[in-house]
């Protein structure tokens, strides 16, 4: 029989990647909910956030079960992983694995990690295409593909040093929108707004909003809210990193 103590650790290890890759927090208690009744539990107590996660298992002996994950992890998008997780928590409610099989099927969830030329390479397609798309020139896109490489450089090394992401997202905002405002000054052709609503368009919590306006829209009020809170300060923050580029460096030049 599975120690039901460890059958919970890794349960809420599973739990934990899909709330920090983009799933809702709805999913995420039903994901919780299915799985334990699946190993054995006859009632499930489960309440998450954004930043913490509670789940009882309760056994047909009256034996209860409570532990308790503190995410501390940034929320990101990682849809890949997100659908692996899906996919091993329908396998396990048809047939439950065992817990080394399931420890090992999380943890190779959890090692996944996207290679880097994708993440430049996609990034950069989108910042050229938004670019164009919003009335940019050719030339725009060109140049919003070179200053999507350096921000997606900056956030990958600044990541480690900056734990903070409101405050990585301003200097990296930052830092771009001076670069796009010296390049706008040397080469009058470039259209700066454009170049920077493409790179800005990378830097939205644009899936963080909507999944909040969607947990407020089933009940999970408190954890809408905590995630449109973020959602708005990270806005907040590229904005006001963009308009500090606009403001001292555009104005000095």
């Amino acid at each position: 029989m599975n120690p039901p103590n460890a059958i919970l650790h890794e349960l809420l290890n599973l739990a934990e990647i899909m709330l920090t890759n983009g799933a809702e927090v709805s999913r995420v208690e039903e994901t919780l909910n299915r799985m334990g009744h699946a190993y054995g539990a006859t009632q499930m107590n489960v309440f998450a956030i954004t930043s913490s996660i509670v789940v009882t298992m309760v056994f047909e002996e009256g034996e209860e079960y409570t532990q308790t994950r503190r995410i501390t992890t940034p929320v990101g998008t990682d849809f890949f992983k997100l659908e692996q997780a899906n996919a091993l928590s329908r396998r396990c409610c048809s047939s439950p694995l065992s817990l080394p099989d399931l420890k090992d099927e999380i943890n190779k969830i959890s090692k996944i990690t996207p290679t880097p030329y994708t993440i430049y390479l996609g990034s950069m397609l989108g910042a050229g295409g938004f670019s164009v798309f919003f009335g940019g020139t050719i030339l725009d896109g060109a140049i919003a593909v070179i200053f999507a490489f350096l921000l997606c450089f900056l956030q990958r090394h600044l990541n480690s040093i900056c734990s903070n992401t409101l405050i990585l997202q301003f200097f990296c905002s930052l830092f771009v929108g001076s670069g796009i405002c010296v390049a706008a000054h040397f080469f009058p052709v470039i259209h700066a707004d454009k170049v920077m609503i493409g790179d800005i368009m990378l830097l939205i919590p644009g899936i963080l909003m909507t999944n909040s306006i969607r947990d407020i829209l089933i009940g999970d009020t408190i954890s809408g809210v905590m995630r449109l809170v973020e959602s708005l300060l990270w806005a907040g923050a590229l904005a006001c990193g963009f308009m500090c580029a606009i403001w001292f460096v555009g104005g000095v030049l």
